[in-house]
């Protein structure tokens, strides 16, 4: 088979959270170029990212929920939601991710609870969710967690959300190290600063974008199409030998 044709998604089915704008969106949208048909959940409405989609004419459904205090019952009723209307499921992007923002002797519980909540364990528990259905099917999945720059630097002011995404990291790693003699694939990619909303307020502060774009060699914030190489990548068969990786999507920021 031509290498090319192993980076095809077609048939397949892709569950992406955090799909309305941003990150999430330029994921489906490249996950729906490379063939496949796609889930997109938030709690924001969806309308943009199905309209993107469907105009490739892949398969679509929306998902509007709230992943805040997700649990093993719920993860499981997504998952069966994603067969019943798709058919079934082979890719999960554990996607949607929050940051709170406050030096950490004032940071409040709410903070950390509802970061750790969304960003760690809803990811945990759909991972478990889609692994018992990829099982149960037989033949494997894939499973990407988006991980960040954030799992091997301590960042200012974002304990909750740096926290986070070095146990994303870590949990990307010992998910593989149980599932990928099941035929499951668990990777993460780990981007820098790209333009999205979690952004928004560095970008808008002169002084600390621009010492940012100095550290960056690419010299530019990431676009969320920027990702969509490596998560296709991932989620393909070119990808069948790759097993709890955390792949920087960075513009060299990591090297620097």
């Amino acid at each position: 088979m031509p290498v090319l044709d192993d980076f095809r998604l077609d048939g397949n089915v892709a569950l992406v959270t955090g799909a309305a704008r941003g990150l999430g969106q330029g994921i489906a949208t490249g996950l729906a170029e490379a063939g496949a048909d796609v889930v997109a959940l938030d709690i924001l409405p969806v309308d943009e990212t199905g309209e993107k989609i469907t105009a490739l004419d892949r398969r679509f459904h929306a998902m509007n929920r709230n992943l805040l205090e997700t649990k093993a019952t719920q993860a499981a009723e997504i998952v069966d939601e994603c067969v019943t209307e798709l058919g079934r499921l082979d890719i999960l992007v554990n996607n949607a991710g929050i940051i709170r923002r406050a030096p950490s002797l004032e940071f409040s519980e709410d903070d950390w609870e509802d970061v750790v909540s969304i960003n760690l364990s809803a990811a945990f528990y759909l991972s478990q969710a889609a692994a018992r259905h990829y099982g149960e099917r037989g033949g494997g999945g894939k499973i990407i967690n988006t991980a960040s720059v954030l799992s091997y630097e301590g960042g200012i002011t974002v304990p909750s959300y740096a926290a986070t995404k070095a146990g994303i990291a870590n949990l990307t790693r010992a998910l593989a190290n149980e599932w990928a003699p099941l035929g499951i694939n668990v990777n993460a990619i780990a981007p820098s600063y790209f333009t999205t909303e979690l952004t928004g307020a560095i970008r808008g502060d002169p002084a600390r974008s621009d010492a940012l774009l100095a550290r960056i060699p690419a010299g530019r914030y990431g676009e969320p199409e920027d990702l969509s190489g490596a998560v296709v990548l991932l989620s393909s068969a070119a990808g069948d030998f790759i097993h709890g990786t955390i792949l920087p999507v960075d513009g060299g920021w990591l090297g620097r």
